[in-house]
């Protein structure tokens, strides 16, 4: 296993991270997941509990062999949405930041008005989105870049305030232009509060994606929620969940490993 891996594991047992070799915690995390399903499906076996209350995880991956569900193609649209919102709002979010930093009067202007309109809640303006965008992926990934925007925004604000003064006294002495201050001192400061923003921002980029299924969507893992609930296929429901749930996993994987390529392990550690 590489050091890639190493540290792709190390956020996720942070206590455990120096004390044991890096297939110890992986294979720790998998043994984990592994006898929590083991005992899921233990338990809905020997309490025989019906299969609309909790199905047992081998009903669950049945339900994948249902081709009328159209897994494939569901799981697909949901990722475009989750990925594309994400990723919006990891761009927008980074340089409105940098807009913010460079101009206090702009901060003043107009960084209320984006807290403000941040309190309204998302699932309220349905509707409103139903009349203006209609139904589609292009409404869902607009209700999952507003979800992620803002975590992103403030926590890249707070990185690049936090630059030691006495850092840019010394670039200013040395007649660095305002380029070679962001490049060489802002930026790589505030990196580690970027990557915050960004793991808080993928659990948000899921629920977003999710919601916006349930609002305006006739396709989807969140719209398939709906339809197979209706018809109380609960094995159906628990296997779209899984699914959304492996998204936020592998989008939460990619953010530790673009941390892994970006920081330096010392700075990840503070």
């Amino acid at each position: 296993m590489t050091s890639s891996d190493n540290a792709l594991a190390a956020p996720l047992l942070p206590g455990l991270a120096a004390e044991q070799p890096r297939w110890q915690r992986w294979a720790l995390i998998v043994s984990v997941h592994l006898a929590g399903i083991a005992l899921w499906e233990a338990a809905v076996r020997v309490l025989r509990i019906q299969q609309f209350i909790l199905p047992a995880p081998s009903r669950v991956l049945a339900s994948l062999g249902n081709e009328n569900l159209s897994w494939l193609s569901n799981t697909g649209v949901t990722a475009l949405e989750v990925f594309a919102g994400y990723t919006l709002g990891v761009v927008l979010g980074i340089l409105a930041a940098l807009l913010f930093v460079t101009s206090r009067k702009l901060m003043l202007m107009v960084f209320p008005l984006l807290v403000t309109l941040n309190m309204i809640p998302k699932v309220a303006l349905g509707p409103l989105i139903i009349v203006w965008f209609s139904y589609g992926i292009g409404p869902n990934i607009l209700i999952t870049f507003s979800l992620c925007f803002f975590p992103i925004l403030l926590t890249t604000i707070r990185g690049l305030n936090e630059t030691e003064p006495e850092l840019l006294d010394l670039v200013r002495a040395l007649k660095g232009s305002r380029w070679q201050l962001f490049r060489y001192i802002q930026l790589p400061g505030s990196l580690p509060y970027v990557f915050s923003g960004m793991k808080v921002a993928t659990v948000l980029a899921v629920a977003g994606a999710v919601v916006g299924e349930f609002i305006a969507s006739d396709k989807g893992l969140g719209y398939l929620m709906i339809q197979v609930q209706a018809s109380l296929d609960i094995p159906a429901v628990f296997m779209a969940v899984l699914l959304i749930t492996a998204l936020g996993v592998l989008l939460y994987l990619l953010v530790l490993l673009l941390e892994r390529l970006f920081i330096t392990q010392d700075a990840r550690l503070q």
